[in-house]
């Protein structure tokens, strides 16, 4: 009676954590690493502006959103990724989401055809992934594929490496950039030789870009951008936003995670789809939520000041870290990822002697069926809490596994 598609996902990584350090009694007060919910301070004009609606309440929200979002959206793609020749149109090229995650899943569903190429369909993704990419695969129907995406290729998926046979069948390909854990940023080569092959095969590319405002010295390139410079090319594409869709939202650039808002944008017949098919499951915005929203699009002072932040965290983990574990400061993302040699065991060690809580790579990434895994060495580290906490918990990190 249970659809048996849902028995291939894997478990999820909070509580594998759990259970593996279940019983253990941490020598010092706890510091937690391991969840990557935003700490910094949220816009000032946050309450202000839900108090002003908070009538508005009482209304049903509308699938499109506002006009007012839908603008503010467009607006700052077009603003971000120098769109001007090939601009998002806010009535049809724009859509709200309830959260990047809701729109990440859903996407499999409308572009998931039940045969591609006379076979099961591919949902590509890089490995390690982001757990929704796989429960999207999975209640689609699809055969999730776990594209490795170690140090020695950037830690980005190798294209080069992907069969004819394979894309023929591919329906859907998930790219975190800046990437989560690994921070790495995919470059606009990268960005538009991906979107030939999805042109060339038939698949759709789904840009996560939820990182994209957290960045340590270059503002990371956006598929949006990529397909307007391939526009501008003779033989460019008549739909210039074709085959692709990017996701953002204002969980990590505004801090703002708790409300819950995100945007879709791109190819306007797949946006036109999509916004049929969430009319029939309704994750609509609340209409306050929008307000908000449309304000945090329109101001970019709270951006800069958020990522000041993080760049004093950055510069913290460097001096503490330097030497340490094949430590890099990632382009992007607000993420550590060390090489400990053995995640799990690092893990445990960490919480019991340290009391400081990571997540082992390995439980974000695939185990392949040669029994290797790009995330068995690795720990992820949050640097998303207090900075003096940050600090004491890397300090703590490094004494604990160096020692």
């Amino acid at each position: 009676m249970l659809n048996s598609n849902l028995d291939v996902l894997p478990e999820n990584a909070f509580p594998r954590l759990a259970a593996l350090i279940e019983g253990l009694t941490p020598a010092h007060a706890p510091i937690p690493l391991s969840l990557g919910e935003p700490g910094h301070p949220m816009p000032d004009f946050v309450g202000d502006i839900l108090q002003a609606h908070q009538g508005d309440y009482s209304k049903y929200p509308p699938i499109n959103g506002t006009a007012e979002f839908r603008a503010a959206a467009a607006g700052w793609l077009n603003r971000r990724f120098g769109l001007g020749p090939c601009p998002v149109d806010p009535e049809g090229g724009v859509l709200p989401l309830n959260g990047t995650r809701e729109g990440l899943f859903s996407i499999a569903f409308i572009v998931t055809p039940p045969r591609k190429a006379g076979r099961q369909p591919a949902i590509l993704m890089p490995n390690p992934f982001y757990q929704c990419y796989a429960g999207a695969a999975a209640a689609a129907g699809a055969e999730a594929v776990y594209l490795d995406a170690p140090a020695q290729t950037g830690f980005l998926p190798d294209l080069d490496k992907l069969t004819p046979e394979l894309l023929e069948r591919t329906a859907l390909f998930y790219l975190c950039s800046p990437a989560n854990p690994q921070g790495a940023v995919a470059g606009l080569d990268y960005l538009q030789r991906l979107i030939a092959l999805a042109r060339e095969y038939d698949f759709v590319v789904a840009f996560d870009e939820c990182y994209s405002e957290i960045y340590l010295d270059t503002p990371p390139p956006g598929g949006l951008q990529a397909a307007r410079m391939m526009a501008e090319k003779p033989g460019g594409m008549a739909e210039p936003f074709a085959n692709l869709l990017v996701f953002n939202s204002l969980s990590k650039r505004s801090n703002l995670a708790g409300l819950r808002s995100g945007l879709i944008a791109g190819d306007p017949g797949l946006l036109a789809k999509f916004r049929q098919f969430r009319a029939y499951i309704g994750p609509t915005n609340p209409l306050p939520s929008d307000a908000v929203a449309t304000a945090a699009w329109s101001d970019e002072a709270h951006v800069v000041a958020n990522r000041a932040l993080y760049h004093e965290k950055f510069a913290i983990a460097e001096e503490i870290l330097a030497g340490h574990f094949d430590y890099y400061t990632p382009a992007g993302g607000f993420f550590l990822w060390l090489n400990v040699g053995d995640s799990e065991a690092a893990a445990k060690k960490l919480w019991q002697a340290g009391g400081v809580k990571v997540l082992p790579g390995k439980y974000l990434s695939r185990t392949q069926p040669d029994g290797s895994n790009p995330g068995e060495k690795y720990i992820r580290v949050a640097l998303v809490g207090e900075r003096d906490s940050i600090a004491e918990g890397l300090r703590r990190i490094r004494d604990v596994l160096s020692g």
